[in-house]
């Protein structure tokens, strides 16, 4: 019996909204992690980093082991790691299995990702069908992300932080259950570039760490992270398929389109990981208040995706992309301006909803600009470079706002927002040098 494309279709959003919602859940449970298993900031920044870290580091080569593996196989290989480090985050008797077990699921959801893609598109070959098709598995993704701190903080508040990690284990089942029922995928030679991979690891890691652990073991690690950075960049020159084609940047679109999707990274990834410390430690509300309080900023988000999509379509991604990096911005001044200890969280709440819209308004189009920049042959390739560039500012921005906190939390929070609106600022400047209604090719 044929099986049909929805079936398909529910199994790869399954799993993108898992591996989406994981980004974001754990930081309303972070403050009863550290109550629980101990650790001071620093070791909860990196119960967050390490899954964006192996994330990001790995999404630039993931999309060529599904097309050797095989979507559905790779597929299938991620949900299952997924769901097995989920279960081991859940018993983590201490914070360094916890995240290392974190790591693994970051690694499984680097695989997850493309493959789940792979899978929409084997599903339906008809253009149209899939174009709706790949719409509802990235509405999928937006939907994870409205609720990833609300359910963090009802599961957290009704059971346990162990709840967040361990709901993914039927939800995971579930995925694996549905994709028996696919049909399965055909393997493609795609060239691996292992040696850009492995210097990629550890320069980002390396930077990480220096910037979360700091005196002179971070002085250290930033050492280690400048050496292998030169090497990847020099790796990256000779290889014949590098993960990161030194030439790609030439492109002015591709340049902003990059640089854009790093500050939306920074600022929301950051602002959503130091207010949901801000409303539990320095207002003291629960954590099932907490993530209600991110409610109104997350759930603008599917529609703003729409909307953005709407106005790339009629004028072009310059114009939704200008707007929605000056909404950001001026969000950004607004929290900065506006927000102390003694500021009623529903206002804290509203103020936020500013930056989420400018960057839900941001990201699609700058995708589009990005897509439409390379060759057709290089895509996937774009997109890995585009994914990881947002995933690893988004664990950047989550170590150096947790730094700055950790030092004097207002005083410190206040500095994270400064950060955030002049990254903003500088690639909102820089967006006014695309070209017209277009801007596709500069």
């Amino acid at each position: 019996m044929r099986t049909s494309p929805a079936t398909t279709l529910v199994a790869a959003l399954l799993g993108f909204a898992l591996i989406t919602l994981d980004a974001s859940v754990v930081n309303v449970a972070l403050p009863a992690i550290g109550s629980a298993l101990g650790g001071e900031m620093a070791g909860l920044q990196w119960v967050v980093d390490a899954y964006t870290l192996a994330f990001a580091a790995l999404m630039l080569s993931t999309g060529a082991f599904a097309d050797r593996a095989g979507a559905s196989r790779a597929y299938a290989i991620g949900i299952l790691l997924f769901t097995l480090a989920s279960a081991a985050c859940g018993l983590a008797p201490n914070l360094a299995v916890l995240i290392g077990a974190r790591a693994v699921q970051g690694v499984a959801a680097a695989v997850v990702l493309p493959a789940s893609l792979a899978l929409v598109r084997q599903a339906y070959p008809d253009a149209a069908r899939r174009a709706r098709a790949v719409a509802a598995w990235a509405a999928g993704g937006s939907v994870a992300v409205a609720l990833g701190p609300v359910a963090g903080g009802a599961l957290t508040t009704a059971w346990d932080w162990r709840g967040i990690f361990f709901i993914n284990l039927p939800l995971g089942a579930v995925a694996l259950a549905l994709l028996v029922r696919a049909p399965r995928s055909e393997r493609r030679p795609a060239p691996l570039d292992l040696p850009g991979q492995l210097t990629a690891i550890v320069t980002l890691t390396a930077l990480t760490f220096a910037v979360i652990e700091g005196g002179a073991t971070g002085l250290v690690a930033l050492a280690v992270a400048v050496v292998s950075g030169v090497l990847f960049v020099r790796v990256e020159a000779r290889q014949a398929h590098p993960v990161v084609p030194p030439g790609l940047f030439r492109t002015r679109a591709v340049s902003v389109a990059v640089a854009a999707g790093v500050a939306c990274s920074v600022a929301f990834y950051g602002v959503v990981f130091v207010f949901s410390l801000f409303f539990q430690q320095v207002q003291g509300h629960s954590a099932l208040y907490a993530g209600l309080l991110f409610l109104p900023m997350s759930g603008l988000i599917a529609a703003s995706n729409v909307s953005a999509g709407r106005l790339a379509g009629r004028y072009g991604p310059r114009l939704p992309i200008l707007i929605g990096q000056g909404l950001a911005t001026a969000g950004l001044l607004l929290l900065l301006v506006c927000v102390d200890e003694g500021t009623p969280a529903a206002l804290v709440a509203a103020l936020l909803i500013p930056l989420s819209v400018g960057c839900a308004l941001t990201v699609p189009p700058l995708t589009s600009l990005m897509m439409e920049a390379v060759p057709a042959e290089r895509a996937g390739l774009a997109a890995g470079v585009l994914n990881s560039a947002r995933q690893t500012a988004g664990g950047l921005g989550i170590a150096v706002f947790g730094t700055l906190v950790s030092h004097g939390f207002v005083e410190g929070m206040r500095e994270s927002l400064g950060i955030g609106a002049a990254l903003f600022a500088v690639t909102w400047l820089f967006s006014f040098r695309l070209s017209g209604p277009s801007a596709s090719r500069a």
